[in-house]
Formats: structure tokens, C-alpha cells, sequence
């Protein structure tokens, strides 16, 4: 049976509701204005200039839970990134949880899209294992945490170790990541790419590569929805009135998670647009880092 849409933890908080409700949805320039502090490390994983993560480390001696943080802006360069997500890290550090923000290449840099863009978040989530001993992280509480297409690459790491061992971005042993939070995501490749061309204006060749005589469907190794099942929780995070990746479509995902036997469940931001879902200064944010504590078993 498809669980009804939790359309707010605000129930109980009458108040924040109704500032919610009362402020103006936030928009695409509002996101690109985001920022936040500086991090506390720079951690290049490849030569290229966009292979590089971002580290948040509380004050104190941890050991720390971890956010996997991975920002969207539709596979390309064009609509901002890693700065904007800096917004959301800083306020996880400061409540004490680390954060691992995520560079990649995308589909519009030397190297990105198919396969060389699910080798990067392989590569950077990966390369947690050998930075958590030096920074005192604890890799047993972890969650990750992705933006519009930043969901789809977020919910596609912790489901990547049902990759065939024939995909290029395919390695084992990858570390485990028990939930995901997806925000805004567009993870279906398959049955949202006319979402993905409307909202984004991109192709599925951008995206999954072209067919070939070994790979013939392109989604078999990009789309989380064709991992499924995975054994992770997924949390897919929907504005009310976001328009590039609409509540119907964390619906849809939920449901075929469930079908297939993973636990998942949908959280409709109340008042909120594709932005307000990243933004620490908005009034979804009670909602949203409520959620990433509540996967940290905070």
C-alpha cells in the first residue's frame, strides 16, 4: 500500500508554518547568491580542476557523523554548485555534524558526463575511507545528501554497489550509504527525461551515454531507479511549488522504491520552491536538517 505524502513536519509548529506560508519562494538568483564559510580542507581526488571535495569539520574531537553533500544545477556549469551548498554545510557544522561537499565534472567540462561524472562521485565518496581516521569521522553515521541533479547522482551513490561489474564507474567494495536525502531530485532517468528536458534542457546522451552493442540501455548503470532494489532509505524533499522537479515526481519514485521492496518516503515543503530546499536561511530548512539529524540517528 503507497503511504500517503507527509506534507510537513511543521504540523506541530504552528509558527513556523505560517512563516512558510507568508514568505516568498525563493528563486534562482536568491539560490545563486548562497554562501557560506570556507572550508576546513581541500581534497583534490583527480588532476582535473573540478575533482576536488570540500571538508566541514566541527570544532571538538568527533568522532563526527557525516553529510555527503553533492549540489545539482541541471549536469552542467552554468547554474552554480559547490559555493551555493556551502550555505547548508556551514549550518551542519555548527550543530556539530561534518560535511563532505562534492565537486564534479559535469556534462559540459573535459571528462564529465558519461562515464567520467559517476567516476567522480565513485571516486569522492570513495575517498572518504582514507580521509576519516586523520579527521576523526565517523563513517557508521553517514547520509547523503543531493540537490536536483545532485539528487540523482546522490541517491545513485548510495545504490552503486548494485552496479553490473561491466559499467566503468564500478568498484568494489564502495562505501556503504545506508540513506539518502534527495532534494528537488531527478533520479529516474529513464521514465523523467522528458522532465529532465523541459526543466533542464538536457538529453539522456548528456546524461547516460549513447547505446552500445555491450551496454544497449544507457540506464542501466546511471538511473538509481533501474539499482532498485538498493536496501537504503531514501527521503525525497519536495518544495510545494517547485517547478523544475515537482512533488508528483518524488511520488513516482517513492512508489516504485517501494514496489521493489526499499523504504522510502515523501516530504512536501510547504510554500517552498526548487531553492528553498538548500537555503539554511529558509524556512524549510527546519524541515530539511530535522530530516538529515533524524538519518544520523541525531
Amino acid at each position: 500500500m503507497r503511504k500517503p505524502i507527509r506534507h510537513s513536519l511543521l504540523a506541530a509548529a504552528g509558527t513556523l508554518l505560517t512563516t512558510a506560508a507568508v514568505s516568498a519562494p525563493m528563486s534562482l538568483q536568491d539560490y545563486l547568491a548562497l554562501g557560506g564559510p570556507q572550508p576546513d580542507a581541500h581534497v583534490a581526488y583527480g588532476p582535473a580542476p573540478s575533482q576536488f571535495a570540500e571538508l566541514f569539520r566541527p570544532a571538538g574531537n568527533g568522532p563526527f557523523p557525516v553529510v555527503v553533500l553533492i549540489h545539482g544545477g541541471c549536469w552542467t556549469v552554468e547554474f552554480g554548485g559547490i559555493t551555493q551548498m556551502r550555505n547548508m554545510a556551514g549550518a551542519l557544522k555548527a550543530q556539530g555534524i561534518a560535511v563532505w561537499n562534492v565537486e564534479y565534472r559535469r556534462h559540459d567540462e573535459a571528462g564529465g558526463g558519461y562515464p567520467g561524472t559517476y567516476q567522480d562521485i565513485a571516486t569522492a565518496v570513495d575517498r572518504l575511507k582514507q580521509e576519516a581516521p586523520a579527521h576523526r569521522l565517523d563513517l557508521a553515521r553517514i547520509v547523503a545528501v543531493g540537490h536536483s541533479a545532485g539528487g540523482h547522482l546522490a541517491q545513485w551513490a548510495a545504490s552503486r554497489h548494485r552496479l553490473p561489474a561491466w559499467s566503468p564507474a564500478y568498484a568494489r567494495d564502495p562505501l556503504a550509504l545506508p540513506a539518502v536525502i534527495s532534494l528537488g531530485g531527478l533520479a529516474d532517468l529513464r521514465h523523467q527525461a522528458a522532465l529532465i528536458k523541459s526543466s533542464c534542457e538536457r538529453d539522456t546522451v548528456q546524461l547516460a551515454g549513447t547505446p552500445t552493442a555491450a551496454r544497449p540501455d544507457v540506464f542501466a548503470d546511471t538511473s538509481p531507479a533501474e539499482l532498485l532494489p538498493a536496501a537504503i532509505r531514501t527521503i525525497l524533499i519536495h518544495g510545494e511549488h517547485d517547478i523544475v522537479s515537482p512533488p508528483s515526481t518524488g511520488t513516482a519514485y517513492a512508489a516504485r522504491a517501494r514496489a521493489a521492496g526499499d523504504a522510502a518516503e515523501v516530504i512536501v515543503l510547504p510554500g517552498a520552491s526548487h531553492y528553498d530546499e538548500v537555503a539554511a536561511t529558509s524556512p524549510a530548512w527546519a524541515i530539511v536538517g530535522r530530516e538529515i539529524r533524524k538519518a544520523l540517528g541525531l
